[in-house]
């Protein structure tokens, strides 16, 4: 007898229907899976028959063909467990026809036992049910929040193989499950790890985090070590402005694919902080892999993608950032296929000025020669510097400042700024897919950052006498618009645009 039930493949971040054929015929005892299965989808067979067995049903001792359709698409992960294992039921008559099986979509791995355990990309499958109108989705029951947050479709909890047969069979139903409706707009408020209150002086360095996380720019900072670098861009998520619902959603799609999301945090409401260490591999940032898989700048879209010690990356590990900041995608080719991954996130860099890190340091001597200081520099391109829009130096802090009992502005505060600045590049840019300043291209600077006289004149002077290329007089634009959100004025003064042109850098440091 033939059976074909419904699961989901995840390719990227988007869902593919597969259909589970089960053939059931008599003849020499075999148990076949077909359809390009990956070896997790091969080792399905045990699973399965132990799992058909310990739930109270009888396994069918015949010959079993299992084709994972379409065949041109390759298969992977223990998703597949719980379809192939209904499959063989509904064939071998232990589960009752239904005529809206096929308007059901099953999702899950299976425990020698019969559990149905986690299952990594349930929102992103569970998405693609919706877009097809499928009645109701069955899922683990660990997965069961999560899957709720796609609007529309029923999501039947699963705790073990022997209660969905009961179900289908009509004897014991399972109750579909009622996710909090205030889950997403009663999100608690983040808790930040590091908060601006801990930094003491560097007050020029805070001010450039504020416009950064004000406008979505990258931002570079060098200085000598313990200059307190790395706190200060950890402390940088405590002041960028919340998310949103759809980018909440975004980033808990990648975070549920990579297999990242904790299981009692079915929404991400927090931005990402990445960090990752200066021996990442080219695949770890960018992402990668045989089976192409999200990488470092993927799992930071929406957030921040720290990079500590910048010039001790690869030269060729740092290039690949190039097209990822501009575009805000990356793009991964393979012989089986291209794959797009979302990449926007804000870089934030650090750095000393010289191998040793006391460059033009005005306490500590640097013993680094001229010829060592330029090629520790030289690690880092010009096409990718040119890309960065904040460059910030952070200097050694004295002891006054660091002894100062007088309060110090928290993240909250600043935060309050942020979110106002935000909200006013949201609401001039509600025609546009963007969010926020930093996003805007080349038609967009000349449509919204409206310049007054004065401020040209700045701009001109400074495109000779810096030699701007033209990618940086846009993002020198870019940036005085966000000043001039934070000022709250609809026109950028010279001001604003003086406060921009600091923030590149400095010829021959």
């Amino acid at each position: 007898m033939l059976a074909i039930v419904r699961s989901c493949a995840v390719i990227g971040l988007d869902g593919a229907l597969i259909e589970v054929e089960v053939d059931i015929a008599n003849g020499l005892q075999a148990f076949m899976i077909v359809g390009l299965p990956d070896a997790a989808v091969n080792e399905a067979k045990e699973r399965v028959r132990a799992a058909i067995k310990n739930s109270g049903c009888t396994f069918p001792y015949k010959h079993i063909t299992v084709n994972l359709a379409p065949a041109d698409l390759r298969k992977e992960g223990p998703a597949y467990d719980l379809p192939i294992a209904v499959g063989i039921l509904l064939a071998n008559g232990q589960i009752s026809p239904d005529e809206h099986i096929n308007d059901y979509l099953f999702l899950g791995e299976l425990s020698l036992d019969s559990t149905v355990r986690h299952t990594n990309g349930v929102l992103p499958m569970v998405a693609l049910a919706c877009e097809k109108q499928a009645k109701a989705v069955f899922v683990p029951a660990v997965d069961a929040l999560e899957a709720t947050l796609v609007e529309g479709i029923t999501v039947y909890p699963v705790e073990t193989l022997g209660q969905l047969v009961a179900h289908l069979n009509q004897e014991r139903l399972i109750e579909p499950y009622v996710r909090d409706p205030h889950l997403l707009d009663g999100a608690k408020e983040a808790v930040y790890l590091q908060d601006m209150a801990a930094v003491r002086g560097q007050e020029h360095v805070k001010r450039a985090l504020e416009v950064a996380a004000s406008g979505g720019h990258n931002v570079l900072m060098s200085g000598p070590p313990g200059s307190g670098k790395t706190l200060l861009a950890r402390t940088l998520p405590s002041i960028l402005p919340r998310m949103v619902v759809e980018e909440a959603l975004e980033v808990t799609k990648i975070y549920s694919v990579s297999g990242m999301l904790p299981a009692d945090v079915p929404l991400i409401v927090q931005r990402p902080f990445r960090a990752p260490h200066h021996t990442a591999s080219h695949a770890g940032l960018v992402g990668g892999g045989r089976i192409p898989h999200p990488g470092e700048i993927s799992l930071a879209h929406r957030g921040v993608l720290f990079l500590d010690e910048l010039p001790e990356f690869g030269h060729n590990v740092l290039e690949v950032l190039r097209q990822p900041l501009e575009d805000k995608i990356v793009t991964i080719s393979r012989a089986q296929g291209t794959i797009t991954y979302p990449a926007n996130f804000m870089l934030v860099a650090s750095m000393n000025p010289c191998p040793c890190g006391y460059f033009s340091d005005a306490v500590k001597e640097c013993n680094c020669s001229a010829l060592a200081i330029a090629r520790y520099q030289k690690r880092i391109s010009g096409p990718l510097l040119d890309r960065i829009d904040i460059h910030v130096e952070v200097p050694r802090v004295d002891y006054e400042k660091l002894a100062n009992k007088r309060q110090v502005e928290t993240s909250a505060t600043i935060r309050a700024r942020v979110q106002a600045a935000r909200e006013r590049q949201v609401k001039r840019l509600v025609e546009t897919n963007l969010t926020c300043n930093a996003e805007m291209g080349p038609a967009g600077v000349h449509t919204f950052c409206e310049v007054e006289p004065a401020g040209e004149k700045l701009l001109k002077a400074a495109m000779q006498q810096l030699h701007l290329s033209a990618r940086a007089f846009h993002r020198v634009l870019k940036l005085a618009r966000t000043i001039a959100d934070l000022a709250d004025s609809d026109i950028i003064a010279a001001s604003h645009v003086a406060e921009a042109l600091q923030y590149r850098p400095r010829m021959g440091a």
